[in-house]
């Protein structure tokens, strides 16, 4: 029944405004592990989530790679917005050409806009993560023609997610990056990539995107343990992680006035995130301050395992996280919806 409520809201949304596969064709997808559909499962990487207990409520109960108990925002936006129930890795060698034309995912769990983010994980960069755009544009032209191509690239919701894992293996965690810059030096640098990546998408035909701000990060379960005591949030990582978000929207807005056509929307994480941890009954949680995964506390790609299993939760959606690091499912449809109101429907109204 909350399942069947969920997708009523969010289709609503989208015929309220005609919004659905005529004026959206395609989704395409950069950033991190919160929108990585399967990529790491086809590099050489340890960073994978291609194993139980993994994806128990995705479709037919299978792990795909995603880390997550089910679905990813990218899979509940296309399927809201009417395109295809859930958005494929590019890097799967049977895609489709339906599965081109509708879009597909580039994300890599472990990525961020930083390289070094991927050196040790030896996972997909943003960086390279635009070439892979290439050479699906070049598969898509094959597919329905230069003109066509060039019209779906246009109109193709573009989703970027990432920044988390920078701050996180770069300067809290492990202060490779803290030996540069302060925590404002090193917002500025990766704004910077984030902008290059933005003006390359742009560069290839992309002209409407949402960037997702961070999350309270502060609050995620793997950053609690640092406050070992009481595991409470790390208000201070939860303040820079606002401060950045306030860089975002600026540069967002800078960006479309000097991008002719484009049209960039913020995707603002930090709030509904902070709002369930706050309310969690009003959302249906009864855990927010550890994983279902296991303990809960540590448990994420390899370690989130069959050993772990019998450990886990039995519901996964009273659980705010799925694993020490990601969000559930059930996390996901709050922020999809809060896009679709917020954000997509200005996009192409």
């Amino acid at each position: 029944m909350a399942k069947l409520l969920f997708l009523s809201l969010l289709l609503q949304a989208c015929f309220s405004l005609s919004l659905c596969h005529d004026k959206i064709p395609a989704v395409l997808i950069f950033g991190d592990s919160t929108v990585d559909t399967g990529n790491n499962n086809y590099i050489a990487t340890l960073l994978r989530a291609n194993h139980v207990p993994y994806g128990v409520n995705f479709i037919g109960g299978s792990a795909t790679g995603r880390f997550s108990d089910g679905l990813l925002v990218p899979d509940l936006l296309a399927s809201a917005l009417g395109i295809k129930e859930a958005v494929p890795p590019f890097l799967n060698p049977r895609l489709s050409d339906e599965d081109i034309r509708t879009g597909v995912c580039f994300a890599s769990a472990g990525s961020g806009l930083d390289d070094l983010t991927t050196v040790v994980s030896r996972v997909i960069p943003m960086s390279k993560q635009t070439e892979m755009l290439k050479q699906y544009l070049e598969r898509l032209k094959r597919i329905v023609g230069e003109e066509e191509a060039s019209k779906i690239a246009s109109n193709a919701l573009i989703l970027i997610s990432a920044g988390t894992n920078d701050l996180i293996f770069n300067f809290y965690d492990i202060p490779t990056r803290r030996f540069q810059y302060d925590i404002n030096g090193y917002q500025d640098f990766l704004l910077g990539k984030l902008k290059s990546l933005i003006q390359e998408i742009y560069s290839q035909g992309g002209r409407k995107f949402i960037v997702s701000g961070l999350a309270p990060i502060g609050c995620v379960p793997m950053q609690r343990n640092i406050n070992f005591l009481d595991r409470s949030c790390s208000e201070k990582e939860n303040d820079d992680a606002k401060a950045y978000n306030s860089k975002l929207q600026k540069l967002l807005t800078e960006l479309q006035d000097s991008l002719p056509g484009s049209r960039l929307g913020y995707g603002d994480i930090f709030n509904p995130v902070t709002d369930m941890l706050n309310n969690p009954s009003k959302y249906g949680f009864d855990e927010t301050t550890r994983g279902c995964c296991g303990t809960g506390y540590i448990e994420m790609g390899p370690s989130c395992s069959a050993l772990s299993r019998s450990l886990s939760c039995s519901d996964p959606s009273k659980f705010m996280f799925w694993d020490s690091v990601h969000p559930s499912q059930a996390v996901c449809k709050v922020v999809v919806k809060k896009f679709l109101d917020d954000v997509i429907l200005a996009l192409y109204n």
